[in-house]
Formats: structure tokens, sequence, C-alpha cells
């Protein structure tokens, strides 16, 4: 035989011997146990805007990571990362008149900053036909600083009714930051006899992210971060008597991970570099969890950002098989996937581009601020239904799927918290 092929054979024993402590360590039993706890309906589907809920989910993340035995960031009291950037605001008095008639709450969504609103006949307006698609439209919309009605057509109302479960209660505005200018979303024909009349109040609120970390042996200045955002949307319309969001895929499978992940290595003790384990607060209100903690440490010493979400069922290759987000923008992906050789998973470039998933998880931030993070999961999300629903449930869950790519991330991470790998940054003016 030629040489690299003894080569070959001796890093497919290596991994096989790594791969039996991995599956030793991380089991399909303790998968399970986490995931049922932060999915279970006493955690009301795990709201950022709910302090109960939210809490009360933080405080079973703070105590896995106090059993497993995990350092706090330098400088913090304990685990829990506490910031109050924004203030809540809610509407306290809201009357839509459309040609005389009143229009439903539900069919209102109202976006301002102002305490008082006060929109009559000859505010401008603006109409999102039924060619168009609602949700493609809305961001220039929130950004606009000059008040005005925007009609949306009938036939928009699923899409309506999504966003309305963002916007039709309270919702976070950054103290120092105040948006000029009101826009109203009515579900309605276009019309020019209307009238918008509400009140909002604000109020402080505080949020909270659950930090940990592993000091690393050789080079504990250089950070590797394992995250995924353990909120959820809390509280949606009844389906068949069922109105708790539960969030089990998204993203309590993501946040059961980390766990897991952090327990494995703390077992294992053979990370060079210091390892930081996060779940992230409010992901599905704006991302203000990661934003917040992307201030806390400098990046240029954050080597790379693993991020895990939604990796509950099979992706559309089968089982052994997750994406990862933003593949092509460094060498991330290539690095895992070599660490995985003598094994059949696969990690692959993302196969939803149109989807623009690499923007909508936790790794988005750091990433624009050249770190390679990439976002991990094996979620259909063209043609998953149970997404943002009522029905993402423990039950619609794989507990194989998952904890056997929670075993092949931290398989695939080895050279990287070893510090034999770096991978390279990501180009800051290619992340939009």
């Amino acid at each position: 035989m030629k040489p690299f092929v003894f080569i070959f054979l001796g890093l497919i024993v290596c991994t096989s011997a790594v791969a039996q402590k991995v599956n030793k360590i991380i089991r399909q039993k303790d998968v399970t146990r986490i995931i049922q706890t932060l999915a279970a309906d006493d955690m009301k589907g795990r709201s950022a805007m709910d302090p109960e809920s939210i809490g009360k989910a933080a405080a079973f993340i703070e105590k896995e990571f106090k059993n497993i035995g995990l350092s706090p960031l330098p400088g913090a009291s304990g685990y829990l990362q506490e910031f109050s950037t924004h203030e809540k605001i809610e509407p306290t008095r809201i009357s839509v008149q459309v040609n005389g008639k009143p229009v439903p709450a539900e069919n209102t969504i109202l976006y301002s900053d102002a305490l008082s609103i006060n929109l009559k006949p000859g505010a401008l307006t603006d109409y999102i036909s039924k060619e168009k698609s609602f949700r493609a439209s809305l961001r220039p919309y929130l950004r606009d600083t000059v008040s005005k009605i925007v009609f949306v057509a009938p036939e928009h109302e699923k899409e309506f009714r999504e966003i309305y479960g963002y916007f039709g209660g309270p919702r976070l505005v950054q103290k120092s930051n105040t948006k000029k200018g009101t826009v109203v979303f009515i579900l309605s024909n276009p019309a020019t006899d209307f009238s918008v009349e509400a009140n909002q109040k604000k109020s402080s609120f505080r949020m909270t992210n659950v930090v940990g970390m592993l000091e690393g042996k050789t080079k504990k200045e250089e950070m590797v971060v394992f995250s995924g955002h353990y909120d959820h949307i809390g509280i949606r319309a009844a389906v068949e008597g069922d109105s708790i969001a539960n969030g089990a895929d998204d993203d309590a499978s993501g946040t059961t991970a980390v766990i897991a992940l952090a327990r494995y290595f703390k077992k294992i003790k053979n990370n060079n570099r210091t390892l930081v384990f996060v779940a992230f607060t409010a992901e599905e209100i704006g991302g203000f969890g990661s934003q917040y903690f992307s201030k806390q440490l400098p990046p240029e010493k954050v080597v790379a950002m693993f991020n895990i979400e939604m990796i509950g069922k099979p992706s559309k290759w089968g089982q052994s098989s997750a994406f990862i987000t933003g593949f092509e923008k460094s060498d991330f992906g290539t690095i895992l996937q070599k660490n995985l050789t003598g094994t059949p998973f696969q990690f692959q470039p993302d196969p939803y581009p149109q989807q623009n998933l690499f923007y909508r998880s936790d790794n988005a931030t750091l990433a624009r601020l050249g770190v390679p993070a990439h976002t991990i999961s094996t979620d259909q999300i063209d043609i998953d239904k149970l997404y943002h629903s009522v029905n993402d449930e423990v039950e619609s869950l794989d507990m194989a799927n998952i904890t056997a790519t929670i075993r092949a991330i931290a398989l695939s991470a080895r050279s990287i918290i070893s510090a034999d790998d770096t991978p390279k940054r990501i180009a800051k003016d290619q992340v939009k």
C-alpha cells in the first residue's frame, strides 16, 4: 500500500475511538430529558416578552450549566447575562375605522414608538396588492420615517396573521433610538375614509442570556462559541384547543445541543482554546441577545461560532447529515467535514439560499464582525409545516437524529478546540 493509505486508515481508527467516547457521553436519554423540559407546556412557549416563562427556562439552563461545572465569564458573578438595552412599548388603546366601520384588532398592525397616534383622511397611504409578497414588502415600511397607512390586500391574510404574531402586541424598542414616523398596516382594500387613534406606554425591560465557559489550556485567550437560542414565540391562536407554541425544534433542540456539548467537553478536558456556551434570548423578536453578547467579547479573539438551530428532524438528505449556513464564506465547513472522515455524517452547504438563513439566526451578528460564525441545522424549512406553530412539539421530533447531529458537531469541532485548525475570517464587506 502507498503511505497515504496507512495515514488514512490511522485517521479512521482515531476517529472511531473518539466516536466511541462521544457516543458514551452524549446519550439520547439525556437529550430527551432536556428537550422535554424546555418544550413542556409549563414553559408556555418561552416568549422573551413573558418574564415568567422565559425566566423559568433561563433558570433551568443555569442549573444545567452549574451541574456540569462550567465557569461564568471573567468578571461575571454567575451564568445569567442580564441587560436592559431596550424598553417595552405596548398599546393601551387602539381604534381603527375604515369607511365608517371598526376594523378588528387582529386586522391591524401598529408599528410606532409614539405614545399618541392620530391619523385621519389626508395622511399618506400605500397598498400592498395581492400580486406582491406582504412579508417581502414589509421591511422598507418598518424603516420609513414618514407616517402612513398601508392597506394590505385581503388575499395576504395568512402572512398578515403571522406578522401580527410578532408586532400585534408589546414589542421592544431601543432606549437610545426612537423610531420616527408611524406605520399602520390594515388588512383591507384601499380606502380614503379612515381613522387611526391609539395610545401606547413604555416600561423598563430586562433580558437574559445564559453563558458559561471552559477555560482553555494553552490558548485560553482564543475562544470558540457554541450557541442556540432558548426563546420561542409563546402563546398563539388556539388550534384544536392548543395555544402553546412549544418550540421543541425551534430552538429547544439547539439549546439542548449546547448543554450536551458543554457536558461532553467538560468531561474530556482537551480544549486548548476557551469554549463559551451560550443560550441566547430574544432571537425571535430581533436577535437582541446575540447583539448584546457580541459586545461583551473582543470579536478578534473568537475563532469560530457553532450556532445550532432546529436539528429536530432529518435533513433533505436523510439521516447523518446537516447543512451549514454561509458555507462559502469561510472554510469552517471544510474543517468540520475533515474531522468527520471515517464517519457516515455529512455537512452540506445550505440548500435554501432563497430563505436567507445565514442572516436569520444568532450567528449573523458575530459574522458581521468577521467571526467565522455559522448556523448548523437539519430543518427542511421550505416544507416544514410545524415551524412557528403550536404543533412544534416534542412528539414531532426524531431524538435519534438530534443525538446523532450533536455527536457529529462534537467530533467535527475537535481540531478547532484543540487549536490545530483556525477557520478563515469572514470578509466583513461580504456580510450585509
